[in-house]
């Protein structure tokens, strides 16, 4: 599965190039305002020299810190369509699951140019989208360049994570409702990314996130309780994941396997999702941890 997928960064990329080539003379100015709704395309445009043009962003928008302290329309799937207008923006990108739909025929209708960004999950996602928001900004070259960057370095990745065939089992936690953990399952941006970093999934049941009785969870007894930073912190910390009924008999809690990491690096399957996949790797294979740092160094531009 991981010469697979290895095998497959490299025609991603050369498709995502492509896409992101405009024809000969046919350059346009690129948009002065532009608001952004999805919190990867937003720190892609950053990533490529352009976030200078975005007005506004949708909530999902905290990376980088500049981002984080733009103007907000509200969440990216019920954002406010009159928020946007009241900016007068030249363009508005938008991810592929961004809505409500009536809320993007509004901005349209309005006649302001709405581009939406390509369908598509996981990791084979990521190069569409950095070419498209080149394309939509004119910033092709510099997508081409992070393209490669992105591609090279979880290559580099992946090709340590061939050398060992363990695969600790990981637990993801969302959220923490009335006491229930929120946990993912199959088909979601967890479990892809658990899998890149070499980890398995626990959660197999079920596709999505749902809730787990506490019976539920220490039945299944994770290697490692994986949560965000602000959910571990509404959870009391690592003590206090720790000492929870649920996890308190687990390999995680008796090994101190309790990791926290920022959720939109982690699922949002941008830029930074190969230093994501790096430092949970990294975490689950700690005995590979010289071996992967020497390889990013070698595929460091």
């Amino acid at each position: 599965m991981r010469r697979k997928l290895l095998g497959l960064l490299a025609g991603v990329a050369a498709l995502a190039l492509g896409a992101g080539s405009a024809p000969a003379g046919a350059e346009e100015a690129a948009a002065a305002r532009v608001v952004s709704l999805g919190g990867d395309l937003t720190e892609i445009a950053f990533a490529l020299g352009a976030g200078g043009s975005i007005v506004a962003a949708d909530d999902t928008a905290t990376w980088p810190e500049a981002a984080a302290e733009l103007p907000k329309v509200g969440y990216v799937r019920r954002f406010s369509p009159e928020g946007v207008l009241g900016l007068t923006p030249d363009l508005v990108i938008a991810a592929h699951d961004a809505g409500p739909e009536l809320a993007l025929e509004r901005l349209r209708s309005a006649g302001l140019e709405v581009k939406v960004a390509p369908d598509g999950e996981g990791w084979d996602s990521v190069a569409p989208k950095i070419a498209f928001v080149g394309e939509a900004l004119k910033r092709p070259a510099e997508a081409e360049a992070l393209i490669e960057e992105t591609t090279t370095h979880m290559a580099a990745v992946q090709a340590v994570l061939e050398k060992t065939d363990e695969r600790p089992g990981v637990i993801f936690i969302m959220s923490d409702q009335r006491g229930s953990p929120m946990a993912a399952g199959r088909g979601t941006a967890a479990d892809a990314v658990i899998a890149l970093a070499g980890g398995r999934n626990v959660i197999t049941e079920y596709e999505g996130y749902k809730p787990l009785s506490r019976e539920s969870a220490a039945a299944i007894a994770p290697d490692v309780v994986l949560v965000p930073n602000h959910v571990l912190a509404s959870m009391g910390g690592i003590e206090g994941v720790k000492a929870r009924p649920e996890f308190a008999a687990s390999p995680a809690a008796r090994e101190d396997r309790i990791l926290a990491m920022d959720a939109m690096k982690l699922l949002g399957f941008g830029p930074r999702t190969p230093e994501a996949v790096e430092e949970l790797a990294t975490a689950l294979h700690p005995e590979l941890a010289p071996e992967l740092a020497r390889a990013l160094a070698a595929a460091a531009p």
